[in-house]
C-alpha cells in the first residue's frame, strides 16, 4: 500500500521540529527514494524515530518528515520508536513502518503518540452549548472546566472531534448545517471559536478527522452524502468534488488506523460505504464491493486498533456484527453471525489492545455490555454489563485505556468508568456528571 499512497513533502510547510530534524540529517545513500511520514500528538520531548536501524530523527513536536538516507528500488525499509517521549511521557506507534520502495518513495508512514486524556468535551443537542471537562488522570473523574458550558456557535451540535494534535475541537451541527471549529487552549481546555462555521451537508450527524490531521470528514445524515475538508491551522477549505454520495442516511464514520479507507455506516439502506483516501488530496473513491451489508439501522461503526476487524452496531436489529477487514483493499466479510444485543444498541467502541468491544445500550436497557474480541476470527462473547445512565447513546474511551465515558441522552449526563485489564467496568466515583440538554457525543483531547 506504501507505493500506492504518495504525498510529496514540503518541507516549507513543515513544521519547525521537522526542519530541525531534517537539518541534522545530510542525504546519504546511492538510492534515490526517501522514507517518512508525520508524527501527530507529540506534545514531549525526547522522541527518535530511527530508519532500518541507523538513520535517525529526532522530535520536540508533531511534523512531518523525511530520513536523510536514500533507499534502492526493492529496497526493504522499517522505521521504528528507537526512543519514547519524556516530559511528559507518552507512547508513540508507527503505523505504515516497514515495506519494500515500490515506485517512489514512501511517504505516509503515521507515528501517533497518546497519553491519557486531559480534557472531555460534550456535544449539548438541546441546549446548543459544549460541556468542558479536565480529565483527573487518577481516578477519571471529571471535573468541569472555567466558562463551561461553551455556547456552540451553530446550531443543535450533534457531533465532535479533537484533531490528532489535540489543538482544535471541531463540532457537526446538525440544526444549522454547518461545521464549527474551536481552538482548545492547552492548559486550561477552554475553547475559543475559529472564524465562522463553515457548511457541510443537510443534517451532519457524524465527524472524524484523518490520524496525519490533514483532512476532516462529515456524514451528512439528511442529504446523503460525506463532505471532505483540508485542514490547515483549524482553518477548513472543502476539497474538490466535495460532497461524496454515500448511502441513505449515513449515521456515523470511522477511519482505518492505518489512514487508507473512511467507513460510513448508513442507517436507512443497512450497509457501509467504503472509500478509498487520496492522501495527497483527500478526495474519496468507492472501492470494488462497496457498500456492504449489515443488519438493519447501522448506528455505529469501530475498527480494532489492529487493522484487522470492524464492529457495527445495527440499531434497529439489535445486533452487534463483527467483520474481517482486509487491511489491503478495505473490504469487509462478515465474520460469523451477528451477536444479539437484547436491545437497540446504540455505539460501539473498541479498548486500545483491541481486546474488547463496548457497547452502549446493549444487552439490556441503559447498560454498557464489554464483549471479548476473538483474536483469530473477531467474533464477540459477552463478557460483563454495567449500568449507565438513560439512554446512553455514546461511548468513547480515553487514548491510554485506563477509562470509558458514556453520554446519557435522556438522563442529561455522563457515565464514567475504570476500564480492568479483564474488560470490566467500574463506576467512577462521583459518576455519572451532569452535562446539558440531550447530550449526544463526546471526544477526548
Amino acid at each position: 500500500m506504501s507505493g500506492r499512497k504518495n504525498v510529496k513533502i514540503l518541507l516549507s510547510m513543515a513544521l519547525g521540529a521537522a526542519a530541525l530534524a531534517l537539518s541534522g540529517c545530510p542525504i546519504t545513500g546511492g538510492g534515490s527514494d526517501t522514507v517518512g511520514g508525520t508524527v501527530t500528538g507529540l506534545i514531549g520531548s525526547g522522541l527518535v524515530l530511527q530508519l532500518n536501524g541507523g538513520d535517525s530523527l529526532s522530535f520536540s513536536s508533531s511534523a512531518t518528515f523525511a530520513f536523510g538516507t536514500k533507499l534502492d528500488k526493492g529496497a526493504a525499509y522499517s522505521v521504528t520508536v528507537m526512543t519514547q517521549p519524556s516530559n511528559p511521557t507518552q507512547t508513540c506507534t508507527v503505523r505504515n513502518g516497514s515495506g519494500a520502495i515500490n515506485s517512489a518513495s514512501i511517504s505516509n508512514v503515521i507515528v501517533s503518540c497518546t497519553q491519557t486524556g486531559q480534557f472531555a468535551y460534550v456535544a449539548n443537542r438541546v441546549s446548543n452549548s459544549i460541556s468542558g471537562f479536565a480529565i483527573d488522570q487518577a481516578n477519571g473523574q471529571l471535573v468541569p472546566l472555567s466558562g463551561s458550558p461553551f455556547a456552540s456557535s451553530g446550531t443543535t451540535p450533534t457531533a465532535l472531534t479533537v484533531d490528532p494534535n489535540k489543538q482544535f475541537l471541531y463540532v457537526a451541527n446538525s440544526g444549522s448545517n454547518n461545521v464549527s471549529v474551536y481552538s482548545i487552549d492547552a492548559a486550561t481546555g477552554a475553547l475559543t471559536p475559529v472564524g465562522l462555521p463553515i457548511a457541510a451537508g443537510t443534517g451532519p450527524g457524524a465527524v472524524t478527522v484523518d490520524p496525519t490531521d490533514h483532512y476532516l470528514y462529515v456524514a451528512n445524515l439528511t442529504s446523503n452524502d460525506v463532505s471532505a475538508f483540508a485542514i490547515s491551522s483549524g482553518n477548513l477549505t472543502p476539497i474538490v468534488d466535495s460532497p461524496f454520495a454515500a448511502g441513505a442516511e449515513p449515521a456515523s464514520l470511522a477511519i482505518d488506523p492505518n489512514d487508507n479507507f473512511l467507513y460510513v455506516t448508513n442507517f436507512n439502506d443497512n450497509t457501509v460505504s467504503v472509500f478509498l483516501i487520496d492522501l495527497a488530496s483527500g478526495t474519496l473513491s468507492p472501492i470494488s464491493g462497496s457498500p456492504f451489508g449489515t443488519g438493519a439501522g447501522p448506528v455505529s461503526i469501530a475498527i480494532d486498533p489492529t487493522d484487522a476487524f470492524a464492529f457495527v452496531a445495527n440499531n434497529s436489529a439489535q445486533t452487534i456484527a463483527s467483520y474481517a477487514l482486509n487491511a489491503t483493499t478495505g473490504a469487509l466479510t462478515p465474520s460469523g453471525s451477528p451477536l444479539s444485543a437484547g436491545t437497540n444498541a446504540e455505539a460501539v467502541a473498541v479498548d486500545p489492545t483491541g481486546s474488547y468491544v463496548f457497547a452502549a445500550n446493549a444487552q439490556g436497557a441503559n447498560q454498557v455490555a464489554t464483549f471479548i474480541i476473538t483474536p483469530a476470527s473477531g467474533a464477540l462473547t459477552v463478557s460483563s454489563t454495567t449500568a449507565a445512565g438513560s439512554l446512553p447513546i455514546a461511548a468513547t474511551i480515553d487514548p491510554s485505556g485506563q477509562f470509558l465515558y458514556a453520554v446519557n441522552f435522556n438522563s442529561n449526563d455522563v457515565s464514567a468508568y475504570t476500564l480492568s485489564a479483564t474488560g470490566a467496568l467500574t463506576p467512577v466515583a462521583g459518576s455519572p456528571f451532569a452535562v446539558g440538554g440531550q447530550p449526544h457525543a463526546i471526544a477526548i483531547d
